[in-house]
């Protein structure tokens, strides 16, 4: 497994001097980093991290030699038993699902130099929803974490031959799925201010101006607050929807924030009544392809826990 220079010998729990918790709290962001990766949940991802905590101070570390991959192997063992049973509530969900929006995703960067370190995107998240669990994981240890493939194998349980299929399918299919081009972040904050502006007044013609004909719009209500139950597509189809919730809006809008959301362009926008939702952007060729909005207020409980810490 690649370590950081910063941290020397990463792995030996006998040699490094630090106490239990000690030793696991250097690995905390990593851990974290890569549940929510594998399980698109801030909450979840954080209950995993716990959980392997807990396991961490119980176990005997007496041949424990590396105490980031051991620790990497409760969390996606963890992991992998969650997204059996999230997968069948993923078949019961109302609506779309999108993963829990993150403000801070520099908090959850993998410590590589790849191309997939900081990119908590959502369209990422939701093509690494799309792999097997078990490609999922390989891709993410390999590709993204920058973990030896013989390795990958002790974690995963699997042959090293196998799990280097199971990256290759995972990252063929998420190198498909990632936008080619993206916006430069001045670019994207003055897209991100237009898109705003529009939104809250219910400008039509000048979101018809910033929107790529092929544009998707996401809403994950989870069955809890209003939202289309199927992504929209098409600009004129997203023109059309939001020119009638313009019209027949029943929840006036409050404040408008941007904010960073999963690394994307993107706003909280607080209704009236204290609602909050996120609204995040993906932005190619200075257009919007795609635009997700979670509502549902399960997934934004560590958002609001987020914005509550910053103005304390």
């Amino acid at each position: 497994m690649t370590d950081t220079a910063q941290e020397g010998p990463i792995g030996d729990f006998r040699e490094n001097g630090l106490g239990v918790a000690e030793q696991f709290e250097r690995h905390r962001r990593y851990l974290t980093g890569l549940a929510y990766r594998m399980l698109g949940s801030m909450v979840e991802a954080e209950d995993a991290v716990q959980e392997a905590y807990i396991r961490w101070h119980e176990c005997e570390k007496g041949n424990i030699d590396s105490a980031r991959a051991f620790l990497a192997k409760i969390v996606v063992r963890i992991c992998l038993d969650q997204m059996k049973s999230a997968r069948a509530t993923r078949e019961t969900y109302v609506g779309s699902w999108l993963p829990e929006p993150v403000l801070n995703a520099e908090t959850l960067g993998a410590e590589t130099a790849n191309e997939y370190a900081a990119d908590l995107s959502v369209g990422l998240m939701l093509a690494l929803e799309r792999l097997s669990p078990l490609e999922r994981a390989a891709f993410l240890l390999h590709d993204v974490f920058d973990v030896g493939f013989d390795e990958v194998a002790q974690l995963l349980e699997r042959n090293e031959a196998a799990c280097r299929r199971l990256a290759a399918r995972g990252r063929t299919h998420v190198r498909r799925s990632r936008p080619r081009f993206p916006v430069d972040s001045d670019k994207g904050n003055e897209i991100l201010q237009a898109f705003m502006e529009a939104y809250r007044t219910g400008n039509i013609a000048a979101l018809a101006n910033i929107l790529a004909e092929d544009a998707v719009l996401h809403t994950d209500g989870g069955g809890k607050r209003r939202a289309a139950l199927n992504p929209i597509v098409g600009r004129a189809k997203i023109l059309a929807l939001l020119a009638g919730v313009a019209r027949k809006r029943r929840e006036p809008l409050g404040d408008f924030r941007p904010a960073t959301i999963n690394g994307l362009p993107g706003c909280l926008a607080t209704l009236a009544r204290g609602d909050i939702l996120t609204i995040a952007l993906e932005i190619v060729s200075d257009r919007i392809r795609a635009i997700y909005v979670v509502r549902n207020p399960d997934k934004l409980k560590h958002v609001c826990e987020e914005v509550e810490r910053e103005s304390s």
